[in-house]
């Protein structure tokens, strides 16, 4: 049961995009574990809960990891199970105001906690943190510009903890609890309203080159190249193609970059490519690389990489798993950080897939002072999957915790951008092919999470630690009263 109810959250994710239900789609797995005969018990049902969530947002991953994925779900489950022993603890006692408070702070903060350490690159990154289900609804993730995408899945989690205790409680405290509910729902609205709004600014024309599913690069390139030539004309300031489009290094291959200098020149308008090519020096890159009328502008190489996909971790001890799955075969290179790339006077901060969900990269472009964040992606592998929608989704997070307007261009889908608030500007579905010409703000606003970083998870652990060593002088103060 604890399977199945811990996968209601990831209906609020896309594809199902059902913003609404994460407030409240927690509530039947507290319920579950909270019904445990002991505290471990309830832990291992939440283990099994979160591993049911992971297993429904990332069932595509299936095709690629086998029979890996349910360890891999069930493991990263087991980051909840101090979650769930704090549920069974708070929610199976009875009520009182200090246990309402206890459970509406301790309960989001264990869960936030779990995600910071699944957020580790090794374990597969921050996909699907439950904050991040307000994508689509601008006014309930206006929290993220405060505490990052972490403060809207403490806020989610808070409201989910509160419902619960408002059902298995009666009394005066039942509408104290609905309460807290309401207020956690409400802080989001609140700060999009009242909160400082974004400085205005001039407004610039991006096309989204999106040329399909094409296995063999030097195709796809050349179908990158004849969708770019019908923009001739559109006064942009940007073109930007989707992951892997060039098969080729520029360097090798002088006529190719030739090629696209050219066809920048013919548009009016600069280039940002992505190469995933053999480099001269040896080792493969995934590089953004802004070209224009007069050849290479400037390039970002992949920082951060998808493990299993374009690394294996610790590859001698878990090289064998490329014989029974479509992992890397050879470990891709890391870049040395974010850059800042100025194409035509417009300073974007290029990000490549994998590296849409993480929320340091994108603040970190701000404070580097890009004026727009630029993503490309290729979900080929997953085509026609939630993968691409949910990735798709994620630089409308991004934008409003960094305070700028956000693009991304998937190879093969789902491409879209998104203003400096969240609000959707394009959205094109994997099955679209051609471009796109997207009209950005460039709105801009420093916001407190860019100010301030991760001070939510920071926080959280503070909360557990404090709540282990409060529970420690309590067992020694019973220990001296038996003695």
């Amino acid at each position: 049961m604890a399977l199945v109810l811990g996968a209601l959250p990831a209906l609020a994710f896309p594809a199902p995009s059902w913003w609404w239900l994460a407030w409240f789609a927690v509530v039947p797995l507290l319920l579950v574990v909270r019904a445990a005969a002991t505290s471990w018990d309830g832990a291992v049902r939440a283990c099994w809960g979160v591993g049911g969530f992971v297993l429904t947002t990332q069932y595509w991953l299936a095709t690629s990891t086998g029979p890996l994925l349910v360890v891999y779900a069930i493991g990263l489950g087991g980051l909840w199970l101090p979650w769930g022993w704090i549920v069974h603890r708070l929610l199976s006692a009875p009520v009182t105001a200090g246990r309402v408070a206890a459970a509406v702070v301790m309960l989001p903060s264990a869960w936030v906690a779990a995600e910071a350490v699944r957020a580790w690159p090794p374990l597969g990154g921050p996909w699907a943190l439950l904050g991040a289900s307000q994508w689509n609804q601008p006014v309930t993730l206006a929290s993220a510009s405060v505490g990052g995408v972490w403060l809207t899945s403490f806020l989610v989690v808070a409201a989910n903890a509160a419902i619960a205790v408002a059902i298995v409680h009666h009394g005066p405290m039942r509408m104290v609890a609905l309460g807290c509910a309401a207020a956690c729902a409400a802080l989001g609205p609140a700060w999009y309203l009242l909160g400082p709004a974004p400085a205005s600014g001039p407004t610039v024309r991006v096309a989204l080159v999106q040329p399909g599913d094409i296995d063999d690069a030097t195709a796809r390139e050349a179908a990158s190249e004849a969708i770019t030539a019908t923009l001739v004309g559109q006064r942009l300031d940007l073109v930007v193609w989707g992951e892997s489009s060039v098969g080729q290094d520029l360097t090798r291959h002088p006529e190719v970059l030739a090629r696209l200098a050219e066809l920048s020149r013919r548009v009016g308008a600069e280039l940002l490519v992505n190469v995933d090519a053999a480099a001269p020096g040896g080792g493969i890159y995934k590089s953004s690389v802004l070209v224009g009328a007069g050849g290479v502008l400037g390039s970002y190489h992949k920082t951060r990489l998808v493990p299993f996909g374009e690394y294996v971790p610790l590859r001698p001890l878990v090289g064998w798993v490329t014989r029974h799955s479509k992992a890397a075969a050879e470990d891709r290179r890391r870049g040395a950080g974010p850059v800042v790339l100025s194409a035509g006077g417009l300073d974007i901060g290029p990000l490549v897939s994998y590296e849409t969900t993480f929320s340091d990269l994108a603040r970190r472009e701000a404070l580097l002072g890009a004026e727009l964040l630029v993503y490309q992606s290729s979900t080929s592998t997953f085509q026609g999957s939630w993968a691409q929608l949910q990735l798709a989704a994620q630089p409308a997070v991004r934008a409003v915790e960094a305070g700028r307007p956000a693009v991304h261009a998937g190879l093969s889908g789902d491409s879209s951008a998104f203003d400096v608030r969240g609000h959707r500007l394009a959205w094109c579905p994997s099955d679209f092919r051609g471009a796109v010409v997207v009209s950005v703000p460039l709105g801009s606003s420093t916001t407190p999470y860019q100010r301030l970083g991760d001070w939510v998870p920071v926080t959280a652990f503070v909360v557990l630690g404090g709540a282990v060593v409060v529970a420690m002088l309590r067992a020694r103060r019973r220990d001296k009263l038996r003695g």
